[in-house]
């Protein structure tokens, strides 16, 4: 298994698969060891948020650094972190796709390339709603707000940065639409469906080889029976403490029983745009 250095994106807004295909990448670095601990990942890559790495960079305070200066920060850390990297850096992000305040892009000047993740929003709001332990229709509020960001207050400062959002089409669109960096995006549902399909096309477009048996067996260790097994018994670092866990069913299609009516219509009247040019069908088009 081989790939070129550098840093590749691995970009999504938040719950939509983007955790299970670093499992994926780690038990691809592991070979034929068998699966990988969910909470000791080596996919040779890390959280673009990620507190801790940040003060271990910089080695400041992050609670007495303002959000801006952060982000300018950060966009430094990672064209270092570029210039160092002599094997290929998967990162994690579910930030927008923004500019620093220097008006120079955050992650464009260090990445090689993006493989944006993508889901459904209507599975997206029944996902997020358990991860942040709150209602569907405040993790609704959250995904249709254009100025939305995920760990935002300065008071109790979360083991994340802030993390520009910009509501569910406004983050996709963010990503997809930028120049900077050649973009691949692949949909949950069709990864899902057929997981050897999608998942190598994202390892072609970001020359990373490896053969059909290496793949095979990382996505088999990486399934969700495994990864719902080990948090039930060892628990899971990036769980929200106040979520019932982390890994639930990984359903397609779970906003059908889930949704209001009146829910339904809110996520399709912020996003159906979005939504038709990634190929999901509006309820009032399939009768749902």
């Amino acid at each position: 298994m081989t790939g070129p250095g550098g840093i590749i994106w691995l970009a999504s807004f938040p719950k939509s698969g983007n955790t299970w295909f670093r499992i994926f990448l780690a038990n691809l670095a592991r070979a034929d060891e068998g699966p990988a601990d969910i909470n000791n990942l080596d996919e040779r890559g890390g959280i673009a948020s990620s507190r801790h790495e940040f003060e271990a960079a910089t080695l400041l305070d992050s609670g007495f650094v303002t959000h801006d200066d952060i982000d300018e920060l950060r966009r430094k850390i990672y064209e270092r972190a570029a210039a160092e990297a002599d094997e290929q850096r998967w990162i994690k992000v579910h930030d927008a796709y923004t500019l620093a305040p220097s008006g120079l892009p955050m992650f464009g000047i260090a990445g090689t390339r993006v493989v944006y993740l993508v889901r459904d929003p209507r599975d997206v709001a029944v996902s997020f709603a358990h991860h942040l332990a709150t209602s569907v229709d405040r993790a609704i509020d959250l995904m249709n707000k254009p100025d939305g960001a995920f760990c935002n207050p300065r008071k109790g400062l979360a083991n994340q940065l802030r993390q520009k959002l910009l509501g569910w089409s406004g983050h996709v669109a963010s990503w997809l639409d930028q120049t900077d960096l050649p973009v691949t995006f692949l949909r949950y549902e069709d990864s899902r469906a057929d997981t050897m399909k999608n998942f190598s096309s994202a390892l072609e477009f970001a020359s990373r080889t490896a053969t059909p048996k290496e793949i095979a067996d990382a996505i088999r260790y990486a399934d969700f029976s495994e990864l719902q097994h080990q948090e039930s018994k060892m628990g899971f670092g990036e769980r929200n403490p106040a979520a019932k866990s982390f890994f639930r069913s990984g359903r397609v299609g779970d906003w059908r029983e889930t949704l209001t009516a009146e829910q339904i219509d809110r996520v399709e009247q912020a996003h159906g745009s979005m939504m038709r040019r990634l190929g999901y069908k509006l309820s009032k088009e399939t009768g749902a």
